[in-house]
């Protein structure tokens, strides 16, 4: 069986954290902050560092000492447990349900077609003739400017102009970094200056867990790689600075033996949509006999998707009803990634659970 648990939006979320930030650098955020606020020094500029991949439950390998050290607080992150929901949370202060991007994989009536939500391409690789700046309702980084804040995003610079950048970062100054020397430089630099929201994107475990897996010497070497970033970060933040890190999701490795592909003669009369965890469907029932997997209807999927009030497209994007994997399984449709290891997307503690890091 699945787990089913819907994270929490209430105070201990991935949305909570971006909230509180808003809050503390004297905007109106939409949605509550942290329970635990307490835990979040005061400051002038706060810097959140996110770490692609890196749930809680990762960090107890011996590459990522020091951010294990500096586990504060355990979040929940939205679901579906994958980056571009996260992010677009975090972008918006907003979760999924009223902030419309619903997953990796996002049905657009409009279009009638799914796009693939990182490259805006349909899942055939064509590219998608979309306004993506108009994705997202009001940004945390808009809000934080009518406040007089400087809201500044630091991410890998191929990012630059894409069109999920275009999405994410309405409205937030774009400082591109090549590499984990420039992504550190860049941070210190820019929080030198009071009155900033600096969000730092570091990709490094994300890719590495994905393609090799968790027990892989290219995993080791990514999580080195990242807890280098954090503790030069840590060791040289400015006084008048807060530093805290977080992630988008976790990671669990799946053997290949644990996919199940869906026959193809469904797709003729549903589209299929979402991810290997989580799969969406558009259309009747699929009945789940023989299949390590377990149907939801819509109706049942409300608390997941957080409270409303829902965005204005929630009702065409949003799937009749989902196939949630077993805990030790993957469903995929014909366009699924067939070579990876790593997998998220899902409720398990592994997938939803993000670590809340105080640095300074």
């Amino acid at each position: 069986m699945p787990s089913t648990r819907p994270p929490d939006y209430t105070g201990a979320g991935l949305v909570n954290l971006a909230a509180e930030l808003e809050t503390r650098l004297g905007s109106r955020p939409p949605a509550p902050g942290l329970t635990n606020s307490t835990l979040l020094p005061e400051a002038a500029t706060y810097v959140l560092v996110l770490f692609d991949g890196l749930g809680v439950g990762q960090l107890s390998h011996p590459a990522a000492a020091g951010l294990n050290s500096s586990l504060a607080a355990t979040l929940d992150a939205p679901f579906p447990t994958t980056t571009t929901v996260s992010l677009a949370t975090i972008a918006t202060g907003l979760p999924p349900g009223q902030h419309g991007l619903l997953g990796y994989q996002l049905w657009l009536p409009e279009l009638r077609v799914v796009a693939n939500t990182i490259k805006w391409t349909t899942l055939w690789g064509e590219r998608l003739d979309y306004d993506t700046e108009g994705l997202l309702p009001e940004t945390c980084w808009e809000r934080l400017t009518q406040a007089g804040r400087e809201p500044i995003t630091v991410q890998p610079g191929n990012f630059r102009g894409s069109a999920l950048s275009l999405a994410l970062y309405r409205g937030c100054r774009f400082e591109p970094a090549f590499g984990a020397e420039e992504i550190v430089t860049a941070t210190l630099d820019l929080a030198d200056q009071p009155g900033r929201f600096i969000f730092t994107y570091v990709p490094h475990v994300d890719f590495a867990a994905h393609v090799y897996g968790q027990n892989s010497a290219e995993y080791e070497r990514a999580l080195a790689t990242v807890n280098a970033i954090w503790e030069e970060l840590r060791r040289r933040i400015p006084a008048t600075a807060a530093l805290l890190g977080t992630a988008d999701h976790g990671h669990v490795d799946f053997r290949f033996e644990m996919q199940i592909r869906l026959p193809k003669e469904i797709e003729v009369d549903h589209t299929l949509y979402g991810d290997s965890r989580v799969m969406f469907v558009k259309g009747e029932p699929i009945p789940t006999t023989g299949l390590p997997a377990t149907w939801i209807p819509a109706a049942g999927l409300e608390d997941w998707w957080g409270p409303g009030p829902r965005h204005p497209s929630f009702a065409g994007r949003a799937p009749d009803g989902v196939l949630v994997a077993d805990d030790d399984a993957l469903i995929l449709h014909s366009h699924s990634d067939k070579r990876l290891v790593g997998h998220h997307g899902g409720l398990t503690d592994a997938e939803r659970q993000v670590p809340l890091l105080i640095g300074a």
